[in-house]
């Protein structure tokens, strides 16, 4: 009996270890699928910051960045202190709506190129860090939160959808910015399954409400010069769509860069380039080339909310602008906003320690087709770890202005 017991025992053992082990593996691939459904899936050690395909093969994949949401600009009395994004749809695959491009207008015919930006940028007094300089004097980071972050002038995000309010929220911006003699610098953010589901899901229920926001978003462009950054990772994150889905997105880019110029033949529109550690620059201007880049735009913009180097970023716009054709006036502008320090490691992606604010924002370069540094992702508002996604951060922008 007792080595019938001892068998027992030794047999328990061993089936309660199987089934901790089955317990594990079921744990590991439920995390690797939700992160999947999310867009989070990342390969190699390159940093890319949220893509669902690899272009190289190589090592296992890794949990990687989502976008921290961004804010619009400054809120009216009654609204609340940050952009809310649209409900996603309920799968981050595009719905059979999103698909239906036979009822969208044709684009505008071509325009010129609007010649490149050269009047001082806008620095917009209703932006987070502006809010908390005012109301908080005796804070002792705000010297340097102030000096170094809230006296630069940045993007202003428009990341709602909100169909007969986004003219009126455009031209209030470009108007204060032609009353100061400056250049906005304005970020549509509604593209149709924007974000593939992630941490800054929303947008447009369809590509036929995303072309009539648009159309309401260039009525408030004005006449005065502009930069607008197209939908950031619009381009370079669209391999999450189906083939349908991707051909229809490209295509609604391609009416909105036709729109938004013919509009303001001032305003110089820039389109998804992803950044260096991302797809090959083959890839990114194929992509580009689709979605109508060289012929509705005036470039690309790279590196938008990530950390990659300056210089790394300058070589890789270079390359896809050769890759990509078209006129000669096509340039590219980069966000240098949180670069200063280069990339933090593999896998550290919100809110990572030991980053610093990048070049200030110029669109005097002296750099051959780099047309601005600029500062598209605000500084301070967080990715979701020091404060909620696009909370303004304090402790987050001291340390970048300390970086």
């Amino acid at each position: 009996m007792p080595g019938i017991r001892a068998q027992r025992r030794t047999t328990h053992r061993a089936r309660r270890r199987a089934a901790r082990r089955h317990g594990l593996l079921a744990v590991a691939s439920a995390v690797v699928a939700i992160g999947a459904a999310a867009g989070l899936i990342e390969a190699g050690q390159d940093d890319r910051r949220r893509t669902t395909a690899v272009p190289e093969p190589t090592p296992p994949p890794v949990l990687q960045p989502l976008p921290a949401v961004p804010t619009t600009r400054a809120p009216s009395p009654t609204a609340s202190p940050s952009a809310t994004p649209s409900p996603a749809p309920a799968s981050p695959s595009p719905s059979p709506s999103a698909s239906r491009t036979s009822a969208a207008p044709a684009p505008p015919p071509p325009t010129a190129p609007a010649p490149p930006p050269r009047n001082r940028l806008f620095r917009d007094p209703g932006s987070q860090v502006v809010q908390w300089v005012r109301a908080n004097p005796d804070d002792p980071r705000r010297p340097l939160i102030e000096s170094r972050i809230a006296a630069q002038p940045a993007a202003v995000w428009f990341a709602q959808y909100n169909p007969g309010e986004v003219a009126g929220e455009v031209r209030a911006v470009t108007r204060s910015a032609a009353a100061a003699g400056r250049t906005p610098v304005l970020v549509p953010y509604a593209i149709p399954d924007r974000d593939c589901g992630g941490a800054s899901q929303g947008g447009a229920p369809d590509i036929a409400a995303y072309d009539a926001w648009i159309r309401e978003f260039a009525q408030g462009l004005g006449a005065g010069p502009a930069i607008v950054i197209l939908e950031p990772d619009a381009i370079a994150l669209a391999d999450c769509l189906t083939a349908e889905g991707r051909a229809a997105r490209f295509a609604a880019l391609a009416r909105a860069g036709s729109t938004l110029r013919a509009a303001n033949p001032k305003a110089r529109v820039y389109f998804d380039g992803g950044h260096s550690g991302w797809h090959p620059p083959a890839k990114q201007a194929a992509a580009l080339r689709a979605a109508g880049a060289a012929t509705s735009g005036d470039g690309i913009f790279t590196n938008v909310a990530n950390f990659r180097p300056t210089a790394d970023e300058r070589t890789y716009a270079r390359q896809v602008l050769a890759a990509l054709g078209g006129p000669s006036a096509l340039g590219a502008v980069i966000d240098t906003s949180r670069n200063g320090n280069g990339a933090p490691a593999p896998g550290q992606w919100c809110d990572p320690e030991g980053r610093a604010l990048g070049q200030p924002p110029t669109t005097q370069t002296g750099e051959r087709l780099i047309d601005a540094y600029l500062w598209v992702k605000l500084p301070g508002e967080s990715d979701g770890c020091t404060a909620a996604p696009g909370a303004f951060s304090p402790e987050y922008a001291h340390g970048l202005a300390t970086g």
